[in-house]
């Protein structure tokens, strides 16, 4: 499940919602406590550059936000100080990596039908089920969606 947080003439950026880590924020990235709870997993975001740490935040004023994906929830800039942007900051969600997309990519891919389409909503950023988030929202979404919602890991051994 991707949520996209930029997309523009010059490509994307998205974060992966529904794979946590088996590292916790306080044992990887622990000056991020002022943020994130450290005893939260730290999630993979995606493949791009995945030593670099995003963090994906409910804004009390979605201006302090670098780039803002829906309502307040948007992401941390880099040279944002931790201080002040945990005076600003609800909730927070620290992910390792990104996905992303060169001009046109996302665009074509999306032409082409490759992705189911659904608007994010904040309890999608922040679920305390990640695993169970494809489900959720597939469900949400209804129809025939539902039913792939319900479908097995590996539909043969069905």
């Amino acid at each position: 499940m991707v949520l996209i947080a930029e997309h523009t003439d010059e490509g994307a950026l998205g974060l992966v919602l529904n794979r946590p880590s088996e590292t916790t924020v306080g044992d990887a990235v622990p000056q991020l406590e002022e943020l994130v709870d450290p005893e939260e997993h730290l999630f993979i975001g995606g493949p791009v550059q995945p030593s670099a740490v995003i963090v994906l935040a409910e804004f009390e004023d979605a201006v302090d936000a670098a780039l803002i994906a829906f309502d307040d929830i948007g992401v941390l800039g880099a040279e944002a100080s931790l201080e002040d942007a945990g005076a600003g900051v609800r909730s927070g969600r620290a992910f390792v990596g990104h996905a992303g997309w060169g001009p046109g990519q996302l665009d074509s891919e999306l032409e082409r039908g490759d992705w189911i389409r659904e608007p994010a909503r904040r309890e999608d950023a922040f679920t305390s089920e990640p695993r169970e988030l494809w489900t959720e929202v597939l469900t949400r979404k209804g129809g025939s969606y539902a039913l792939i919602a319900r479908m097995p890991p590996d539909p043969s051994v069905n």
